[in-house]
């Protein structure tokens, strides 16, 4: 296919090749001194001294300067003109100027200084140097006898005409696009991209802007849909193919900032792209994933490549592949009032995180949830890290319908501190679905469930949710409400709701909370009063540690806020002997607050009084 795409190229352009011998053994003329001059002495280059005479190039390459000039010889000036049926006089000074010139770099570099990458020639175009095995040279030429330095600049004698290279040139030439290639020729037989991509500057449809994912850009999407190339179909990768072509314009990195708005000309595919400059080049597709432009200007006779680090996805190519959250918070869809959202997950770069293909379930707030939040203030005020806690904290592993939620806790992907212990959610069933409490308890409840998406399930919420205190899960759980009066209504001389928001990293904050159930209170003669009750309360309570399950030892000693101590026995479950030796059993543990850990009880621990 390589092959094809070059005679294509050679045909369109009818340009000439020039190319050496392989015998290393030419000896060149010890008269030499400027590159000119190496030219006019070695009959072996007589005819490429013709064309640089034609072409009035001579003088350029007899001047002061520092040229690098891959050189071809008689014997593949020949050979290309025969196989064109053509001769030096049928070209013109115009044809010739342009060719020749693609074979100069306004730079001396020798074979040690030569490395894998682009570089501008004197014809304005780019040359791709591959040394990986010798040195070729735009895929086309290879050099066969390095550095025969003259006066002004090196000769690198190779063994082709280095041919006016298009846009499929480079695709060819870099085997950082290498799938980019098998999509654009084997994966896609039936379109004729080569002859598209290969058009000539001036005629419809070029010229081209064509952004070129790499090799990784196609692992990359692969990876996100779980998918292997060979589940993309023909029409599919035509589609996606089309769409990172911009037919008609060469936009150029210097010319990006005067796209309007930041949205592109359409595509060969009909949509648009959005481009955002701000840290760098992006582009937007219809994901909501930003790709980066990370190499610019690589410029053909009929066009210019970016590459890109992600493959380009329109609409019409998600709605075969299916959309991800950030794809649906994006564009909308079933659920279309989520900008703010998707502006919170950009400026966090969750909108990347949350693209790939592992399964979560999402509890979604709208636009109004976020007014609510912010009060008008703006999603720029907050820190970043604070932000990303936030939505994070929306966020549970795997895809949890509404049919298989359940009164319960889980686990999101927002985490304590800056440790890998995730916080809790509480979520209960009871009457719809209410997370943490629902909005009074800065938590929320479902407005709209199951949401669909190729990555999981959304649930629109009606709230921003809250990153949890202890509280927040102590109010949120009706398993809990004889504690909740018995810390506020019963003990009003004691700011306990105050004391156990107090945010980590303030004293006493991280608390350990062992919380008793309803029916460890119930199973009490008779709730004591304030003066016996708030010490008992202080007793379930560990002031500057975040103790987890995993953290408690047998026969450990804790001393707790009241300044009391209990024994912990890991030997079978979890149990704790308080200072009376009852005995009270770990129903629950590890619910994760943000200034710490809650741990559930079925008796109330009592201390001696």
């Amino acid at each position: 296919m390589k092959n094809f795409f070059k005679t294509v190229f050679i045909t369109l352009f009818v340009i000439t090749v020039f190319s050496c011998t392989d015998d290393d053994d030419t000896v060149f003329p010890p008269t030499s001194t400027t590159i000119a001059d190496f030219v006019a002495e070695n009959s072996d280059y007589s005819s490429l001294l013709a064309a640089l005479e034609k072409a009035e190039l001579v003088t350029t390459l007899s001047g002061e300067g520092n040229f690098t000039v891959f050189a071809p010889n008689n014997a593949a000036f020949d050979a290309l003109l025969s196989s064109l049926g053509a001769t030096l006089d049928d070209l013109s000074k115009e044809d010739l100027t342009p060719i020749l010139l693609n074979h100069v770099l306004d730079s001396k570099l020798t074979s040690s200084q030569l490395s894998t990458g682009y570089v501008d020639n004197l014809a304005t175009f780019s040359t791709y140097i591959n040394t990986t095995n010798g040195v070729q040279i735009n895929g086309i030429s290879t050099v066969t006898q390095a550095d025969i330095e003259r006066s002004n600049g090196v000769i690198h004698a190779v063994d082709a005409v280095i041919t006016l290279p298009t846009v499929t040139t480079f695709a060819v030439a870099d085997p950082n696009f290498d799938t980019l290639q098998a999509a654009l020729t084997d994966l896609t037989p039936a379109t004729d991209f080569a002859g598209v991509l290969s058009t000539a500057d001036g005629t419809a449809p070029a010229p081209f802007t064509v952004f070129a994912p790499t090799n990784d850009a196609f692992t990359d999407l692969l990876d996100r849909f779980d998918i292997e190339i060979g589940d993309l179909n023909a029409a599919q990768l035509e589609i996606v193919l089309n769409y990172h072509v911009i037919a008609g314009a060469k936009v150029l990195e210097a010319d990006l900032p005067g796209i309007p708005d930041g949205v592109t000309p359409a595509t060969l595919q009909g949509e648009t792209l959005t481009l955002n400059l701000e840290g760098g080049a992006f582009l937007r597709d219809k994901t909501g994933v930003d790709s980066e432009i990370i190499a610019t200007d690589v410029k053909a006779t009929n066009g210019v490549i970016h590459a890109i680090n992600k493959v380009l996805l329109p609409n019409a190519a998600l709605d075969a592949l299916g959309r991800s959250f950030t794809a649906v918070a994006y564009n909308g869809g079933e659920a279309s009032d989520f900008s703010s959202l998707y502006a919170a997950l950009r400026i966090t770069g969750l909108n990347d995180a949350l693209d790939n293909a592992m399964m979560r379930t999402v509890f979604a707030p709208t636009n109004a949830a976020f007014e609510t939040l912010l009060n008008g203030a703006s999603l720029e005020d907050l820190p970043v890290e604070t932000v990303t806690q936030i939505l994070l904290n929306h966020v549970v592993s795997g895809k949890l319908l509404s049919s298989d939620l359940s009164t319960s806790y889980a686990n999101t992907l927002a985490t304590y501190s800056d440790t890998s212990n995730n916080l809790s959610i509480y979520i209960n069933t009871d009457s719809g679905v209410v997370l943490n409490g629902g909005m009074s308890n800065g938590g929320a409840a479902v407005a709209t469930a199951d949401v669909e998406t190729r990555n999981g399930v959304i649930h629109v919420v009606d709230a921003v949710i809250g990153l949890p205190t202890v509280v927040t899960f102590a109010v949120a759980d009706p398993n809990f409400s004889t504690l909740v009066s018995a810390l506020t209504t019963l003990t009003p001389a004691t700011d306990f709701a105050g004391i156990l928001s107090t945010a980590q990293g303030t004293d006493p904050a991280p608390f350990t909370v062992f919380a008793p159930l309803n029916s460890a209170f119930d199973a009490l003669a008779s709730i004591p009063g304030e003066a016996q009750l708030t010490p008992i309360l202080q007793y379930h309570v560990v002031a500057g540690a975040n103790v987890r399950a995993e953290d408690l030892t047998d026969g450990q000693v804790v001393t707790t806020l009241e300044t009391g101590t209990f024994t912990v026995n890991t030997t079978s479950g979890v149990t704790i002997t308080d200072e009376t030796n009852q005995v009270t059993n770990v129903v629950a543990n590890n619910v994760q607050a943000t200034n710490g850990v809650i741990h559930v009880l079925d008796k109330v621990l009592m201390p001696m009084m």
